[in-house]
């Protein structure tokens, strides 16, 4: 998989970014970055199947980050089992940029 950027401008939630289940190992390192301003902000993922043509994002099961959640500054983390998806959801801000870095490494079976 490609390395993935979403921006975030304002108070605000990222599309979500699916995730290839069939690497192995998934090791999915994440980034965040506050480009401009100020903000709050939550890396989620989820478990429902995105691909679903009935998937709505807004009534999907999103579940925080164990250590990106609630940030208010610059931080990275990591996935070692894949979700079926990723965003980045901003709760709070002064109006500027957030940036969420998504990286997927590992080798088809």
């Amino acid at each position: 998989m490609r390395p993935v950027r979403v921006t975030v401008t304002g108070v605000d939630v990222s599309a979500p970014i699916p995730i290839d289940q069939y690497l192995n190992p998934t090791n999915i390192g994440l980034g965040v970055d506050i480009l401009t301003g100020t903000a709050t902000y939550t890396v989620e993922h989820t478990f429902d199947d995105v691909f679903d043509e009935n998937f709505n994002p807004a009534t999907a099961t999103w579940f925080p980050h164990p250590t990106l959640q609630g940030q208010v500054a610059d931080a990275d983390g990591n996935y070692a089992f894949p979700p079926t998806a990723v965003r980045l959801n901003v709760t709070a801000s002064s109006g500027g940029d957030v940036r969420l870095n998504l990286i997927q490494a590992g080798a088809i079976d």
